[in-house]
């Protein structure tokens, strides 16, 4: 029973945000970068990605702690929300002092923008915390809508900026006010809803609940930190190691091909983020995992696959299609070889949040954060190398080696710690799967004078393939469906 439900609330999660989140990608985001220019988007960039950095003071691990201690207790929620939710505002009072101190003092960073990202990622971490008690008790359903709720927001608002309706003006602060509104009206509604879960509730500062949490909660705090900092670290070593303008201007190039990739980790995420209960409860009851890891590796993989190698063909297409501006010309398309590059790491990441959870949800933080500062030294490595060679793009051949080596210790890792046997009839049906996609890509490319048909026409040869290779098993599908 579980297996199906997990699949009807995925497909339920997927759908919401793929009909919500890709439209703020690819119409919104692109729209307010032309018209304020790649420098000034650049710097909102740079601070956007530096106000992420400093979340382990933010958060300190308490979501994802939270999520796995309710999944398997869920009758602590009305006994601790209150405790937590206090913790929480306190976390983000330090958190906005800290990012202040070293975001206007040390790096110089326009104060009034700081500011009020920083208090925007307050805000969106709350937002996460409360949803994860929704996860944790396995409302799902009620989570997807939650999930969009903000951008639906954001959306609506931008929107009448970029045409100016009651004569508003798209500007960088307007942007970012913009997201303020989202965040601030979705936490409130989110904060009715889980209260509504709770018998009773106080808001309740107790020190020695506190420490006890914080030290619970430090290895996921840790954790947190390193994958965000080899994760977020590019756009601010961009400015750095580049003078002038001319960081700005890259990270503001990066940021065209990142927020795509963002976008696909995003769904990767949220994948991830109704696997961490799931796995957690089965852990608990001694439950078989190999079957469900299974299923969640092909169901993930084989999409990531498609769109990371065919971003690889259609790159410049995408760029073209996104960004092209008859007032700008194809000079807005520059940097698409970067996206090409970038959107491999979507593989990656989805091995990530397969495996990596997984670890997560057993409490092998150990091994996570031994990951994680590997991460980030090769990451600081290859990005001394290769960003003043290569600018932007370095910093993205960075990322993609970075992600491939931290998401193949995480598969190892599994398979030592579980001890998984070795599917090889899967790995050869990956193999042949990507050796297939490479060759699906490279004749329908110039199959017709028309990109979008020929790339159409690739994916649905791409899906069929994935059967024909036997990536994704009909039976086992039906199998899943069907299971009571």
């Amino acid at each position: 029973m579980q297996k199906k439900k997990f699949i009807f609330d995925l497909a339920i999660l997927l759908i919401l945000n793929l009909l919500i989140k890709p439209f703020w990608t690819i119409i919104i985001e692109p729209k307010v970068q032309g018209q304020i220019g790649d420098i000034s988007y650049g710097e909102y960039f740079i601070v956007f990605n530096f106000s992420l950095l400093l979340n382990i003071f933010l958060d300190f691990g308490l979501t994802n702690f939270n999520n796995r201690n309710l999944a398997q207790n869920s009758h602590l929620l009305s006994k601790h929300f209150g405790k937590m939710l206090s913790l929480k505002f306190a976390l983000g009072l330090f958190y906005l002092i800290i990012s202040l101190l070293i975001g206007y003092l040390i790096f110089g960073f326009n104060f009034k923008l700081l500011i009020i990202l920083c208090i925007n990622s307050f805000m969106l971490s709350l937002n996460v915390f409360l949803r994860s008690n929704l996860q944790a008790l396995h409302l799902f359903r009620l989570d997807s809508f939650v999930s969009v709720l903000d951008r639906v927001i954001q959306i609506l608002i931008v929107l009448a900026m970029l045409f100016k309706v009651f004569g508003l003006q798209i500007s960088c602060m307007s942007f970012v006010y913009a997201q303020t509104i989202g965040y601030g009206l979705t936490g409130v509604i989110c904060f009715l809803i889980v209260l509504n879960k709770t018998h009773s509730f106080k808001l309740n500062w107790d020190w020695n609940f506190n420490k006890l949490i914080l030290k619970k909660s430090l290895p996921f705090a840790v954790l947190v930190l390193l994958m965000t900092f080899y994760n977020r670290l590019d756009p601010l070593m961009i400015k750095e190691l580049l003078p002038g303008d001319l960081g700005k201007q890259q990270s503001g190039i990066y940021a065209k091909s990142f927020r795509l990739l963002d976008a696909a980790n995003q769904i990767a995420m949220l994948f991830s983020i109704q696997l961490i209960p799931l796995f957690s409860r089965m852990l608990k009851n001694k439950e078989n995992m190999e079957n469900i890891v299974k299923l969640s590796f092909t169901l993930l993989l084989t999409p990531a696959l498609i769109v990371s190698i065919s971003t690889i063909f259609y790159a410049e297409h995408f760029f073209e299609k996104i960004y092209y501006s008859t007032q700008i010309g194809y000079q807005a398309t520059e940097g698409y070889v970067l996206l090409a590059v970038l959107m491999n790491c979507f593989t990656a990441v989805s091995l990530t949040c397969i495996f990596g959870t997984l670890l997560t949800a057993n409490g092998n933080l150990k091994e996570l954060n031994f990951m994680a500062f590997g991460g980030i030294v090769v990451n600081l490595i290859l990005n001394f190398i290769l960003i003043p060679k290569y600018q932007a793009l370095g910093s993205a051949i960075a990322s993609l080696i970075t992600q491939f080596l931290t998401g193949f210790y995480q598969v190892y890792m599994s398979y030592k710690i579980f001890k998984f046997k070795v599917n090889k009839r899967l790995l050869i049906a990956v193999f042949l799967f990507i050796i297939g996609l490479f060759f699906a890509n490279y004749f329908t490319l110039h199959l017709t004078n028309q990109w979008m048909l020929n790339f159409t026409i690739m994916l649905i040869f791409s899906g069929l393939l994935a059967f024909v290779t036997g990536v994704i098993n009909p039976k086992s599908v039906l199998r899943f469906i069907k299971y009571k």
